[in-house]
C-alpha cells in the first residue's frame, strides 16, 4: 500500500505515485499547481494558513466561455452603472468553503487593475463588484475566481427562490420520514415497555429491537442527515452547536442500541433515536418555513410595474420599454394610468393621486409646466409630457434602490434558542464525557459507564429547549390565521413582543382612504337618480363618495356629459343644465354661496341653482381610538407619521388620542423617523398601507400592512391584517405578547428540567429508558404549555 501525501493546494489525499512534484511541493493535478503558482506570484500565499484544516475541491476547467460575461444582453440584464460611472454587478460564487475561501476571492480581486470593490457574504456566498469597464472587462473577473479554483454566476433571484423552494421540498421528504417511522416505532417500543414490566423472552425483545433498529436507521442517517450536516460545519468554524448534540446523542444511542441487539444483553433506545431526530426535525423544518422568500426587493417591486410607456415620435404614438426612455422625450399618460418617469406638462391638465407617494389623501390639479412625478397615477388627466429624467434615476426608481437598502440593513431577530444551546450543548457534553470518565475510573464497567453517559446526554437532549419557541409560535401563527393576522415569519411573534413604538400612518390605515358622505344639506328637492347618474362614470374619490352615498338602480342618459379636471362635471339633460363638483365650478357658472365647512364639499346644482352640498370626510375607523388606548395601558408609544396637510393629520390624532404627531412626510422622511427611532434603542412596529409606506415598513423591525393595501406595501411587509380592521392590530399586539410569554415559559420549563435530571443522571440512578421517558415527557410538557396560548390569550 503507497503512502498517502497532501496536495498542496486543495489538502486532499492522494498516492505518493500520482502527486506531481514541483520544488518539494506536491499536487494532485495541473489546476492545484496553477492556482498554487498564482497565489504566490501574487502575494496571496497566506491563504494557505487561513485554511490549512480545510480541504477544497480541485480546479476544473469545464466551465462556459467567459466572454459570455461581456455580451450586452449579459450586460443589459445583470450589469448596472451607479453614480460614480462605475459597472456593478452581484454574482454567487462557487465552491467557497470557509472565511479563509472568502479572503482569498476578495484578495484576488482586490488585487486587479479597474477593480473598485468586492464584497462576499459569507452566509449566501453573494458578492458585489464595483469595477472600472474602461480598465478591466467582467469576463476578465470571472477568469481571475475560476484561477484560483472558483466559479461564479450571475445572481438571479427567481433561481434563489427555486433553491429555497428545493430546499423546503427536501425537508418535507425528511420530515414525513421521520413521522412516518417514528409513529411504527413508538408502537412497538409500547410492546417493548410493557414487556420490561410484565416479562419477555429475550429472543421476542431481540425482534423488536431488529424492527425498531430497521425503522430508526433511515430517521437517523437520511432525516437527521440535516444535523450531522450542521454539527461538521459547526466544528469546522469551532462552533458548538445543539446540532452536534442531537447528532452526538443520536447516534451515540444509536451504536449503542445497535450492540445491545447483537449481545442480546440489556435495553436498546432505537425509540429514543427516532423521537430525538423527529421532535427536533419539526423545529428545524419550522424554521426553514419562517424564512422569507429570498427573491430579489427589485423583481418583487418590478412585477407590478408596466415594462412599457407610450410616447410620441414623428407625430405618432409609439410604445417603447422604459429603459428606452432618454431624458427629453414625450411621454403621454392617460386617464386612469400610472405615471412611470419624472417629467414636465406640456400638454393637458388634471388632477393626480399622489397618496401612494407622499400620503396626501386630497388629489393635486396639476396642469401645463407643472412637475408630475413617477408613481402618481392620473385620476382624469389626459397629458403629455417632457421625461425630466430617465427611469433608472426616476422617483420610483430612487424608492426601489432606498427600500433594497433598508431591507438590507434591516435589523437581525435575536433567537433565544441559539443563545442558549450554544453553552447548553458544550455544556452537557462536557458533562457526559467526564461522567462517562468518572464511571469508569470509579472503577465500574466499560458498559455501565457508557450507559451513565449516554443517559446524561438523552435526558438533556435538547428536545424541550428545540421546541421551547417553534412550538409555541406555531399555535400563536395558527391563532392569529383564525383571527385574521398573516406573520410572515414565526420569529415576528418575539419581536412585536418586545416592541415598545407603534408607528402609524394615517391615511388607509387610522382612516378608509375614501371621503364618504358625512352630511347631506338638501336646499329643493330633487330625483336623486340625476345625481347617481351624473356621478356614476367619474374616477374622482369625491365623486365616488357621493355615488355610494346616492346610489340607486335607475339611471338617466344625458344629452351632453363632460368631465372637467379638478373641477368637476357638466352635463346637458332635456335643455337643463346639470353641474356636480367643487365650489370652483360653481363660480365658473355665476353661481355663489355662502356655506362654509371645513370638510371636503362636492355642490350639485341644476339649471344654476344649487339643490343640495354634500359634506364628505376620510373617516376613522372603528377601533381606532380603542386600541390607541389600550397600548397606552401596555407601555407602547404611539406615533403618528403622514405625508398629509397639518390640519388632517391633527384632527384624526385629536380624535383617537394621538399626541405625538409628524406631517408632510416623503417616504425618506419617514425612513430617516426610524433610523432615529432605532438610534434610541426602541424596537419599532410600523404600519401602513401604500407605497409611500414601503420604506419605513422595509426599516421598522416589524413592519404591518393593510390587507387593502397596495400589492408592494404586502409583499414587503411582515404581518398583513387581512380584514384591515385595527381590532386585528391590537389582537397581534395581544397573541405575540401571550406568545413570548409562554417561550420563556417554555424555556424556564427545560432549564429546570434538566437542572434537576442531569444530576440525576451524573449520580447513575436514572438509566436510559427512564431517561428517554423523561426527554419525552419533557417535551410534552413545553407542548402542552404552548397549548395555552388560547386560553391566556382570551384573557388579554
Amino acid at each position: 500500500m503507497s503512502n498517502k501525501i497532501a496536495c498542496d493546494h486543495c489538502h486532499l489525499e492522494f498516492s505518493q505515485d500520482v502527486m506531481i512534484e514541483d520544488n518539494g511541493h506536491h499536487f494532485c493535478c495541473n489546476g492545484c499547481q496553477g492556482v498554487f503558482h498564482l497565489l504566490s506570484d501574487e502575494g496571496l500565499d497566506s491563504f494557505y494558513d487561513k485554511a490549512k484544516n480545510v480541504k477544497l475541491s480541485p480546479p476544473t476547467q469545464q466551465y462556459e466561455d467567459s466572454s459570455n460575461f461581456d455580451s450586452p444582453a449579459f450586460y443589459d440584464k445583470f450589469v448596472k452603472t451607479n453614480s460614480d460611472g462605475f459597472s456593478e454587478v452581484s454574482l454567487i460564487i462557487e465552491g467557497i468553503h470557509c472565511s479563509a475561501c472568502v479572503w482569498l476571492n476578495e484578495k484576488a480581486l482586490h488585487k486587479m487593475d479597474g477593480v473598485v470593490e468586492a464584497n462576499i457574504n459569507f452566509t449566501n456566498n453573494k458578492a458585489h463588484i464595483v469595477w472600472a469597464d474602461d480598465v478591466v472587462k467582467l469576463s476578465q473577473i470571472i477568469d481571475m475566481i475560476r484561477a484560483i479554483g472558483y466559479n461564479a454566476f450571475p445572481y438571479d433571484a427567481s433561481l434563489q427562490e427555486a433553491h429555497a423552494n428545493k430546499v423546503r421540498k427536501d425537508y418535507y421528504l425528511r420530515m414525513s420520514v421521520a413521522i412516518f417511522a417514528a409513529m411504527n416505532v413508538m408502537w412497538i417500543a409500547v410492546a417493548q415497555y410493557a414487556g420490561y414490566f410484565s416479562g419477555i423472552t429475550q429472543e421476542m425483545k431481540t425482534i423488536l429491537n431488529i424492527a425498531e433498529g430497521v425503522l430508526a436507521t433511515p430517521v437517523l442517517f437520511y432525516s437527521g442527515w440535516v444535523f450531522f450536516r450542521g454539527a461538521y460545519y459547526g466544528l469546522r468554524n469551532k462552533v458548538v452547536n445543539m446540532d452536534l448534540l442531537v447528532a452526538t446523542g443520536a447516534l451515540t444511542t444509536y451504536v449503542y442500541s445497535v450492540y445491545i441487539t447483537i449481545t442480546e444483553h440489556g435495553e436498546a433506545y432505537f425509540d429514543s433515536v427516532s423521537m430525538i431526530i423527529t421532535f427536533v426535525l419539526v423545529g428545524k423544518f419550522l424554521e426553514v418555513l419562517s424564512k422569507k422568500s429570498a427573491a430579489d426587493t427589485l423583481d418583487v417591486i418590478g412585477k407590478h410595474l408596466p415594462s412599457e410607456v407610450k410616447t410620441i415620435q414623428n407625430s405618432k404614438i409609439v410604445t417603447v420599454k422604459l429603459d428606452d426612455v432618454s431624458v427629453g422625450d414625450t411621454i403621454v399618460v392617460s386617464s386612469g394610468e400610472r405615471v412611470l418617469i419624472d417629467g414636465d406638462i406640456l400638454k393637458g391638465e388634471g388632477s393626480f393621486d399622489e397618496s401612494n407617494l407622499t400620503g396626501e389623501s386630497e388629489p393635486i390639479f396639476k396642469k401645463v409646466g407643472e412637475k408630475v412625478i413617477s408613481g402618481t397615477i392620473s385620476i382624469d388627466a389626459d397629458i403629455q409630457y417632457k421625461a425630466t429624467k430617465d427611469f433608472e434615476h426616476s422617483t420610483l426608481s430612487n424608492l426601489v434602490t432606498l427600500l433594497e437598502s433598508a431591507i438590507n440593513k434591516k435589523p437581525k431577530i435575536e433567537q433565544l434558542a441559539n443563545k442558549l444551546s450554544e453553552h447548553f450543548s458544550t455544556t452537557i457534553l462536557a458533562l457526559s464525557f467526564i461522567t462517562f470518565c468518572a464511571w469508569w475510573f470509579w472503577p465500574h464497567s466499560f458498559e455501565e459507564s457508557l450507559m451513565v453517559g449516554i443517559s446524561v446526554i438523552i435526558i438533556a437532549c435538547p428536545c424541550a429547549l428545540g421546541l421551547a419557541t417553534p412550538v409555541a409560535t406555531l399555535v400563536g401563527l395558527s391563532l392569529g390565521t383564525k383571527k385574521g393576522i398573516l406573520f410572515k415569519e414565526a420569529a415576528q411573534l418575539e419581536t412585536m413582543a418586545k416592541a415598545d413604538v407603534l408607528v402609524v400612518d394615517k391615511t388607509g390605515t387610522l382612516t378608509y382612504g375614501k371621503p364618504e358622505v358625512s352630511k347631506e344639506n338638501i336646499f329643493i328637492e330633487f330625483n336623486k337618480t340625476l345625481l347617481y347618474s351624473l356621478v356614476k362614470n367619474s374616477k374622482h374619490p369625491v365623486a365616488l363618495g357621493v355615488k355610494q352615498f346616492v346610489k340607486t338602480e335607475d339611471e338617466i342618459l344625458f344629452d351632453e356629459y363632460m368631465q372637467l379636471p379638478a373641477k368637476g362635471i357638466v352635463a346637458r339633460v332635456n335643455g337643463s343644465l346639470i353641474l356636480g363638483g367643487n365650489y370652483q365650478l360653481m363660480q365658473d357658472n355665476g353661481i355663489e354661496s355662502n356655506f362654509e365647512s371645513e370638510k371636503t364639499l362636492f355642490y350639485f346644482a341644476i339649471e344654476r341653482q344649487i339643490v343640495a352640498i354634500y359634506e364628505l370626510e376620510d373617516k376613522i375607523k372603528e377601533g381606532a381610538k380603542e386600541l390607541v388606548e389600550s397600548l397606552k395601558t401596555r407601555n407602547l408609544e404611539t406615533i403618528m407619521l403622514t405625508g398629509d396637510h397639518k390640519k388632517s393629520a391633527f384632527d384624526i390624532a385629536n380624535t383617537v388620542g394621538i399626541s405625538d404627531v409628524n406631517y408632510e412626510l416623503s417616504p425618506q422622511d419617514k425612513l430617516e423617523f426610524i433610523d432615529k427611532l432605532h438610534s434610541e434603542g426602541k424596537v419599532v412596529v410600523m404600519v401602513g398601507d401604500g407605497i409611500n409606506d414601503v420604506l419605513a415598513l422595509a426599516k421598522a423591525d416589524i413592519g404591518i400592512v393593510m390587507g387593502s393595501g397596495s400589492d408592494i406595501a404586502i409583499e414587503v411587509g411582515d404581518i398583513v391584517l387581512m380584514n384591515n380592521s385595527l381590532k386585528s392590530l391590537l389582537d397581534a399586539f395581544k397573541i405575540s405578547k401571550t406568545t413570548f410569554t409562554l417561550i420563556k415559559q417554555n424555556f424556564a420549563i427545560s432549564l429546570i428540567y434538566n437542572g434537576i435530571t442531569i444530576p440525576l443522571a451524573m449520580a447513575g440512578l436514572i438509566i436510559p429508558l427512564i431517561a428517554a421517558i423523561s426527554m419525552s415527557f419533557s417535551s410534552l410538557l413545553v407542548v402542552g404549555n404552548s397549548m395555552r396560548i388560547k386560553v391566556k390569550w382570551e384573557k388579554g
